[in-house]
């Protein structure tokens, strides 16, 4: 059956590059280094590397904690860094020492496949949280190259969805050396589907240290703020839609004064949307609704305190953001898209309040939610409510900030413990 699946791949292939071209159009980083993705490479070959896959930016900040881990516990490694995603590699691009390689994750067709490991012959693979593809795998473990799933998650419906697919998915988990499980029941549903689970070692995004620099300057900006800041932290498309509804629905126009004057009459509003090439559309979108909009990209000093929202377009400052802000909105949990990474507003001190929809870290949604970390509403309606009457609550909201950096500190520790499993398996 993966020989079917094999020509399927095969066959998609023009397809592949015609979607590159189309995703270049609005962000260039998809037209660089194309043939990568098919297995071709202008780099001479090397060998025994410690290869990441990582396939986006959230991928990629949790595989900057674990190479930080690693380089203590494998002095001298060398790095091969692999990406699907424009934003994962321009963050991954960071990461890099002298002697490392970034390059693209191969397509998985067993031509694209064999050319990687030829090219490159990792010591070992480190796929981060959900990346497992089968012509990948079958490849790794032919050639005896020890492929593992750190940071592993996966909700019930991508069980389901693996499950139909069991022909597909099964061989291509149990190919896999070890799997280290976020949480329980993450491990519970890996070995549903054959998975070598070997450990729960916790979510490695709780050992993030945030900008000090960048929180603190946040923290500066907010205490010269005559109101609290409410961000609508990592919104996804249609996010901010539903936002501006509530707010017409809170503050309508008809009030006296001008609805944008009300808009900031209790709180000042900070939007950060989750993907950079929806910056420009948020943008429009605010404009077209009536208001002032300040960016991120145009503050000198400090933010436009004229302005009606504030939008954060700017990548790698979501400390910065987390300090200016008082509470924070999580965004994707509002849409049902499964919400996202909370873990960075609580080491920040930023309490959060979450909508219904958060498959994607359910578990640490609840554990958030029972240390008082954040707090959870059915809509967003009630989660503007809910954020404003917190923010406006001092002695309320210090103990949440207070529960909020705590939870965070009390979950860290996966890094150390993926790192030293990775090494017995490369010594």
């Amino acid at each position: 059956m993966r020989a079917l699946y094999s020509a399927l791949a095969w066959a998609a292939q023009p397809l592949l590059r015609r979607k590159l071209r189309r995703r270049a159009a609005a962000e260039p980083g998809y037209a660089q280094a194309v043939e990568e993705r098919f297995g071709r490479y202008t780099q001479p070959a090397g060998s025994g590397y410690v290869w990441i896959h990582a396939v986006s930016l959230g991928e990629t900040r949790a595989a900057a904690i674990l190479l930080a881990a690693l380089r203590r516990e494998l002095p001298g490694m060398r790095l091969l860094l692999t990406h699907g995603t424009a934003t994962g590699r321009a963050e991954g691009a960071k990461l890099l020492q002298p002697g490392d390689v970034q390059v693209w994750q191969p397509w998985d067709t067993p031509g694209a496949v064999r050319r990687f490991l030829r090219q490159f012959s990792p010591a070992i693979g480190i796929l981060m949280e959900t990346e497992v593809w089968p012509n990948l795998a079958a490849q790794c473990r032919r050639q005896g190259i020890a492929l593992v799933l750190a940071n592993a998650r996966l909700n019930a419906k991508s069980l389901r969805n693996a499950q139909r697919l069991g022909w597909l998915a099964r061989p291509a988990y149990r190919a896999l050396a070890a799997v280290w499980a976020q949480t329980e029941a993450d491990a519970q549903r890996l070995r549903a589907l054959g998975a070598p689970v070997q450990g729960v070692f916790g979510n490695l995004k709780f050992d993030v240290v945030p900008d000090a620099a960048q929180a603190g300057r946040g923290r500066a900006w907010r205490a010269g703020l005559p109101r609290p800041v409410v961000m609508l932290a990592s919104s996804r498309e249609g996010e901010e839609a539903m936002w501006l509804e509530v707010l017409k629905q809170k503050w309508p126009p008809t009030q006296a004064g001008s609805a944008q004057a009300a808009i900031n009459s209790e709180v000042r509003w900070l939007i950060v949307p989750r993907h950079p090439q929806r910056f420009g559309e948020v943008y429009q979108l605010l404009l077209d609704a009536g208001l002032a909009v300040s960016r991120r990209s145009t503050w000198a000093q400090t933010p436009d305190a004229e302005a009606d929202v504030w939008l954060g377009d700017s990548l790698g400052e979501m400390a910065l953001y987390y300090g200016l802000a008082d509470v924070a909105l999580l965004g994707g949990s509002f849409a049902p898209l499964g919400g996202q990474n909370l873990i960075e507003a609580a080491a920040c001190g930023c309490p959060v309040v979450l909508g219904p929809h958060t498959f994607n870290f359910a578990e640490a949604a609840e554990l958030a939610c029972a240390a008082g970390a954040a707090e959870r509403v059915p809509g967003l309606a009630q989660g503007v409510e809910r954020a404003c009457a917190l923010a406006a609550d001092g002695p309320r909201l210090a103990q949440a900030r207070a529960a909020a950096a705590a939870f965070a500190q009390a979950h860290r520790g996966a890094a150390d413990a993926t790192a030293r499993a990775v090494a017995r398996l490369v010594t």
